[in-house]
Formats: C-alpha cells, structure tokens, sequence
C-alpha cells in the first residue's frame, strides 16, 4: 500500500473484499506486525498477531464460511487523530445452509499507517452470526466447557 490512501479508502477496500468474498486477498492490507483483536468472539482467539497469522485465518474463513454478506448503513468517521477511524455497518447475512437472512451489527476501531492497518479492535455480533448459523447448541457447549 502507499502512504497517500486514507484510511477511509482502506477501510472500504477491505469491506469491499469481505463482502466479495475474496478473503485471500485481505491480509495484504494489514501490515507485518499489525495485530487484529475480535473483543466479542465467544470461544477461540481474540487477538491475532502478525499479517501470517490473518493469512491463515482468513484462507479458514475462506475454506469454511457459508455467508454471503451484504454492507449496508456503512459510516466511517475520522478522529483527532489522523491514522484512527470508527467504523460502523451492518451485514445483511445469507447463510446458504440453515436458509436464513438476518442482519449482524459490526464496528471497528482501525488504526491505519501508510496505507495499511495496524491495529483493529473488532466488534462484531458473533452471537447473531452463531445462532443464524444454527450454531447455539454447539456455542453453549463450548462454554460450558464440554
């Protein structure tokens, strides 16, 4: 990436990617050390380090993700500082396994230096994500560690 694309343009690429499905592609907007938190994952990791480590997670996401996902509502806004932007949208979620169509509320917090994220804090709605999935039984298992 370059030093003279903002973090809105970043940030609306890599939504543009997620939502095309071209999640192989996504890891190049993060730098080599950047370090990704998902704050609301309910089991699994919560912090990804290293533009390796996202490799990785986005090829399962890749291999293994049933959703087809469409952004809408999509505002970003900038702050007193210029590498940091807020992001909010929402999904409109296919699953092409359970049939159903339901909505999943995302924010992030994007840290962006010369073109490439650095830090993101993620706030998306797993739980929405896991119960359209049909996932609530296997969810509640796993937290009761069984």
């Amino acid at each position: 990436m370059s030093e003279n694309v903002s973090p809105r343009e970043v940030f609306l690429k890599l939504l543009e990617g997620i939502t095309a499905g071209r999640f192989p592609e996504l890891a190049e907007l993060y730098s080599e050390d950047t370090v990704v938190e998902t704050v609301f994952e309910p089991v699994g990791p919560r912090r990804f380090e290293g533009r390796t480590a996202l490799k990785h997670r986005f090829a399962e996401v890749a291999a293994h993700s049933p959703m087809e996902l469409h952004a809408t509502n999509v505002v970003i806004r900038e702050t007193d500082d210029p590498e940091v932007i807020v992001t909010e949208w929402d999904y409109q979620v296919h699953h092409r396994i359970t049939g159903r169509t339901f909505a999943c509320a995302n924010i992030q917090v994007l840290r962006i230096r010369d073109g490439l994220i650095v830090h993101s804090r993620d706030f998306h709605d797993h739980l929405a994500l896991i119960v359209g999935g049909g996932g609530l039984p296997e969810l509640v298992t796993a937290l009761e560690g069984k």
